[in-house]
């Protein structure tokens, strides 16, 4: 699923987590919130993504930059 989210963010750029649910809901199939959640969280300990608060209940994701690979 991480590699589903990583193709979305390099598509899309910085996308709020609702739209990025929905976005992976359709192309990739049934993933629950929770376990979005989860995946954001071991992507942004790994420095891959960010996550950021936009509004209360919203939240913004967006690649960091850095290479995935070194």
């Amino acid at each position: 699923m991480s590699l589903a989210l990583l193709e979305v963010l390099e598509k899309k750029g910085s996308i709020s987590d609702i739209d990025l649910y929905r976005e992976v809901m359709s192309n990739f199939g049934e993933v629950s919130f929770r376990e979005l959640n989860r995946e954001l969280m071991k992507l942004e300990l790994a420095a891959i993504l960010r996550v950021s608060r936009l509004t209360k209940g919203k939240r913004l994701v967006e690649l960091t930059g850095k290479p995935i690979f070194d």
